[in-house]
């Protein structure tokens, strides 16, 4: 028996990796099944290249647990370790046997390797007061037996082990018992090794045979016990598109999010070899309206394991709302490959990323346009907030941006402009887009527009006013308007002007009326010289403070208007007949209900009438119709 010191720069390493190396405890497992899985794609290099002195075979990858003697086992038939092997590899702390490995066969990198900094074994001491070593190499070596109790010192002694590969003990400590629970291993196979390249097998399974044809009527199936292969070894991110069909996809994306039953959109096989190594599937689902990032999120991999679902840096802002994998050997992570660091290539990736998807856009609209406006109100999320975060997205977008109008349809920002350029072109030569947000709630003012010929754009996202901002200080002479902002002449202001009918005297009467019985905090009251059929009173809100709170409630804009008192513009129409009763009424108290009324009636058209004003208006009504 050989006894000698573990080769560490620093003194007390073990409280070290336990504490602060590793922040999550459960990544041992992780750590350990990519050991084993470097040592069998090893193997599987020098077996292609004609080195290996044995046969690959079908590998297999086993976790075991023996509750009586509270160990774990992680079991593998890779390449295994020679005693200088292990004096090299294990007892040099940081010494990575893969970045060796890769250094002597340079080509092995594509085989998948996934170790780099030589670590990972030793996380197994965050929750085993012992872990023992039971290996033999490919090459006629005998095999080595080494044990070591978390101290910087090791036992290595001869193995009876005769099998080629690697097993692992961990004998658990008693705050980490719960690593000996099938369920509580299953958890953590299924979270970080669900896709490793090697087959993972946790127990057995009972599987019903398919009856053969022609089998009797009140034949039974046979029932038989396999290995419970736990993993996907060949998940469709690793395979090139030629290989899947759309039911592939799907069934890639029920395989990755169990839970979730609605069918994706569409998806964007990303693959690419310069000038950085990047493989994966994003997926378009259902958005709507809703800017949740936190459900489903899109998953990172490195060789096929399992990093973080946190990709922001590598996955532009915009594409948080998607779903899927990508897997990068290049992306830098910290040392214990528990989260990303910042560098050059993970900028690189990022707009690979958005070119792609970008491409994507444009190919879907071009290849069938009529199935992509389906598509678009579930997806306007994302390309609104591409449109605004990402330059090189938005620099693109008029391929593939849609305009929806009230009436159901579709055009691009060029249709669009084509379309309005004569109506909706003000005397200042600025083009006007009238967008509503809610075609209930807005009907009225619609219609009016409408009336006069002016195409009204459904605008319904949250994001809608950093959107139409972008684009007006991007795009020359435009403004979006909301429909209710004011009267539609003033909206689209024109040359032509209308005479009132009041006298200037007259209107000085109606205003000192009006200021009377309305409310001056909440109501700045403007005389206009409008149509006479054109409504008698209209409440707007200025365009620029009701789309500063939008933008507060979505959490953007400089100002907190999410606290402003309501504050609306009441248009009086001069012409209509209204005005002149309200100057014939003498009795004051029979002007302010008129008044009152006309007012309650504004507020109803703008949803704004509620709480006792709605109930004062019912009763008030009631009373006038008597």
């Amino acid at each position: 028996m050989a006894k000698g010191n573990i080769n560490v720069s620093v003194e007390n390493i073990f409280p070290l990796i336990k504490k602060f190396l590793y922040s999550d405890h459960e990544i041992f497992l992780r750590e350990l099944v990519s050991n084993a899985t470097d040592a069998t794609l090893k193997l599987k290099h020098l077996t292609n290249i004609g080195e290996a002195k044995t046969e690959y075979g079908s590998p297999v990858i086993e976790i075991k647990i023996n509750k009586e003697n509270k160990t774990l086992h992680v079991l593998d038939s890779g390449i295994g370790m020679t005693e200088e092997e292990v004096i090299k590899y294990i007892n040099e702390v940081a010494f990575s046997g893969a970045e060796d490995f890769i250094s002597k066969h340079k080509d092995a990198e594509k085989e998948g390797i996934i170790g780099h900094f030589g670590l990972g074994f030793y996380s197994s001491f965050m929750v085993a007061d012992k872990v023992e070593i039971i290996t033999k190499s490919d090459t006629h070596a005998p095999a080595v037996h080494w044990v070591c109790d978390g101290s910087p010192e090791f036992e290595l002694s001869p193995s009876a082990r005769t099998e080629r590969g690697t097993e692992i003990i961990l004998h658990l400590s008693e705050d980490s018992q719960e690593f000996l629970e099938d369920y509580k291993i299953r958890e953590l196979l299924l979270k970080y090794n669900r896709f490793m390249p090697i087959p993972i097998k946790f127990g057995t399974k009972e599987e019903t045979l398919p009856l053969p044809e022609g089998a009797d009527k009140d034949a039974k199936p046979e029932v038989v016990t396999v290995d419970d292969i736990i993993n996907n070894p060949n998940p469709a991110w690793t395979k090139t598109p030629t290989e899947l069909k759309d039911e592939d996809y799907k069934a890639f994306y029920h395989e990755l999010y169990p839970m979730q039953f609605d069918e994706p959109l569409f998806y964007i096989h990303l693959n690419v070899d310069y000038p950085f190594h990047l493989t994966g599937i994003l997926f378009f689902p259902k958005i709507g309206n809703n800017l949740n990032l936190d459900k489903d999120k899109i998953q990172l991999y490195q060789n096929q394991v399992f990093v973080t679902d946190e990709v922001k840096g590598i996955v532009p802002d915009f594409l948080m709302l998607l779903r899927g994998v990508i897997d990068s050997p290049d992306i830098p992570l910290n040392v214990s490959r528990s989260y990303l660091q910042a560098d050059g290539a993970v900028k690189k990736i990022s707009s690979y990323i958005t070119k792609k998807v970008a491409d994507k856009m444009v190919s879907l609209m071009n290849e069938n346009r009529e199935e992509y406006e389906k598509k678009w109100n579930d997806i306007k999320l994302v390309i609104e907030y591409g449109m605004i975060s990402e330059e090189k997205f938005y620099e693109k977008s008029d391929k593939f941006a849609l305009y929806p109008t009230v009436d159901g349809k579709y055009c691009t920002f060029d249709e669009l402009k084509g379309k309005i350029k004569d109506l909706q072109t003000d005397k200042d030569g600025n083009l006007v887009i009238l967008y509503a947000t809610n075609v209930n709630e807005q009907d009225p003012y619609i219609q009016t527009a409408k009336d006069k010929g002016y195409e009204v754009l459904l605008l319904d996202s949250p994001l809608v006013p950093h959107w139409i901002q972008k684009l007006e200080t991007t795009k020359e002479k435009i403004s979006f308007v909301r429909v209710d902002a004011d009267h539609i002449n003033n909206l689209i202001k024109k040359d032509e002007s209308t005479v009132s009918v009041l006298s200037d005297e007259q209107k000085e009467t109606l205003k000192k009326a009006l200021e009377e019985s309305i409310d001056s905090k909440t109501y700045t009251i403007e005389l206009e010289n409008l149509g006479r059929d054109d409504v008698p009173f209209m409440l707007t809100q200025p365009e620029f403070m009701r789309r500063m709170k939008d933008m507060q409630q979505t959490g953007g804009g400089m100002f907190q208007m999410g606290n402003f008192p309501e504050m609306y513009n009441l248009v009086v129409n001069t012409n209509n007949p209204l005005a002149s009763e309200i100057l014939a009424k003498e009795n004051p108290e029979e002007k302010s209900k008129i008044i009152k009324q006309a007012l309650d009636l504004a507020k109803l058209s703008q949803n704004i009438l509620k709480g006792k004003d709605l109930t004062d208006f019912i009763k008030r009504s009631f009373e006038m119709i008597k």
